[in-house]
């Protein structure tokens, strides 16, 4: 059996897989905020326990923020801070005395929903988290593309395509640029389009009621989503595209973007499907336990 882990800002989630990707336990634990000790520590009690719950040896996969350097092995660009500059995979690995997979989160989100998800079956799968945040994965034949940088499917920290004279030169962004993606379309960047005072998840249910600036505030979200997804199909031209985060939860999305991002992808017609998530916020936990390895196709 598999224990994936989903290694979060606030919660620290387990998730047992059994091999035909039936959901055998979960546990959840609070995050040591900014103790990197005590993340290890935390993970190491929890996998153990697990195993003399279930009466079973498991391999491990994470699903952790950021990313770790190809050139000097140490976890960079995570927004938990502690993370970054360490070699949280020797050490994690040390501390339950075997070996562990990690991946980014994004990747982890799009490979559950390639395996047994919502695009199970698709050769490629472009996975998009639309929260705090906007991330992306890519899986090809079933397993996560990595890259030569690790840094496949970043979309989120690349400019938004065709803008607009009012939205250049864009917001600074934590990355150092401004009018990164990730400054429009994550919830953040919605709620500072509105004005501020709702939540993502309000102006779209005001928008729904007919409020009128909740409305265009959405409107240009759609739009600018679909500019920004229209990029990704030019380029990586995948089967389907999986929404996750909080964002993905407005329902009109799925109707509106298809028929926005007609005008921006450079073809006749446009197949890729646009598909919600199956497992939600479980895909994370769920994607990492796949990480060893993923099932037969």
């Amino acid at each position: 059996m598999r224990i994936g882990i989903d290694l979060g800002g606030s919660q620290i989630e387990a998730a047992v897989i059994d091999a035909t990707g039936g959901l055998v336990l979960r546990r959840r634990i609070v995050t040591p905020a900014g103790d990197y000790a005590g993340t290890i520590a935390a993970i190491r009690t929890l996998v153990l326990g697990i195993e003399r719950e279930i009466g079973a040896d498991c391999v491990v996969g994470i699903a952790m923020p950021g990313s770790i350097s190809p050139t000097t092995g140490l976890v960079r660009n995570a927004n938990s801070t502690c993370l970054n500059g360490m070699r949280f995979d020797r050490d994690l690995a040390a501390a339950l005395g075997r070996p562990v997979r990690l991946a980014n989160d994004a990747n982890c989100f799009a490979l559950s929903e390639a395996t047994d998800g919502a695009a199970s079956g698709a050769r490629c799968v472009f996975g998009v988290i639309l929260g705090t945040g906007v991330g992306g994965g890519i899986v090809i034949d079933g397993s996560p593309l990595i890259g030569r940088n690790a840094i496949a499917g970043e979309w989120g920290h690349n400019p938004l395509p065709w803008p607009g004279d009012d939205e250049r030169p864009g917001r600074p962004c934590y990355c150092g640029k401004s009018g990164c993606i990730e400054t429009f379309l994550s919830g953040p960047g919605l709620v500072a389009d509105y004005g501020g005072g709702m939540t993502g998840a309000a102006i779209a249910a005001a928008a729904q009621a007919g409020e009128t600036a909740a409305a265009a505030a959405l409107a240009r979200y759609v739009d600018r989503l679909a500019r920004a997804l229209a990029g990704v199909i030019n380029i990586l031209d995948p089967d389907a595209i999986v929404l996750g985060g909080g964002l993905s939860q407005i329902a009109s999305l799925y109707d509106e973007l298809p028929r926005a991002w007609v005008r921006y992808v450079f073809s006749d017609r446009v197949a890729t499907r646009l598909l919600p998530p199956r497992f939600g916020d479980s895909s994370g936990v769920r994607g990492a336990a796949w990480l060893w390895p993923a099932p037969p196709r």
